[in-house]
């Protein structure tokens, strides 16, 4: 997909501050430092547009990025960072939560694992969150290129099996370093862009 237009249009926290212009959106889960930001930035290509941090937990906000005027990447909170707070913990749940199951123009949820390690407890919840309320998933398999390609396979079915991945859904192998996988996500994401 070619690019013209990227922005960060608002970092939001409740319902009201979601953008209302109807346009399709596409959220990205995932634990933190998983590499939902350099995600972005790799599909849409940018060094800088959604911000990257060594330091897990940084999003703490849903991010709406309007991409070509015509649909949302939604950035939500990393889940797993044990330094924040119970109380913060439950709050950016809460949140997300209210998201996905209110949000109409919520078209897909992109599912980001770290190729390198089995999907955690976390993972496996939120795949079968976005399962149990019907939200189309696409599993994408990050850092890949820190996985020897020979043994890239092998992850990914580790990968599907721990997610109990569904007949139908796509996992991914993607790297932010040096783009592979980025025209199969875009080619996965686009029957969901053009409803």
């Amino acid at each position: 997909m070619n690019i013209t237009k990227a922005e960060l249009v608002i970092s939001a926290v409740k319902p009201e501050q979601y953008p209302d212009s109807g346009r399709p959106e596409v959220a990205l889960a995932g634990r933190s430092n998983v590499g939902k930001s350099s995600f972005i930035n790799k599909m849409i290509n940018r060094k800088n547009l959604a911000r990257t941090s060594s330091k897990p937990g940084k999003t703490q906000t849903l991010n709406f990025y309007l991409i070509n005027d015509s649909f949302y990447f939604v950035d939500v909170p990393g889940y797993g960072f044990a330094r924040v707070s119970k109380q913060e913990r439950q709050k950016w749940g809460k949140m997300m939560e209210t998201y996905f199951t209110t949000r109409e123009t919520l078209k897909a949820a992109l599912l980001l694992v770290d190729l390198r390690h089995p999907p955690t407890k976390d993972d496996v919840m939120m795949y079968e969150f976005f399962k149990h309320y019907e939200i189309p998933v696409i599993v994408i398999a990050t850092k890949a290129d820190k996985v020897p390609r020979g043994k890239q396979q092998k992850h990914a079915k580790i990968a599907r099996e721990t997610l109990r991945l569904a007949a139908g859904d796509s996992l991914i192998l993607f790297s932010s370093e040096t783009g592979q996988g980025k025209e199969e996500a875009w080619a996965a994401l686009l029957p969901f862009l053009t409803e």
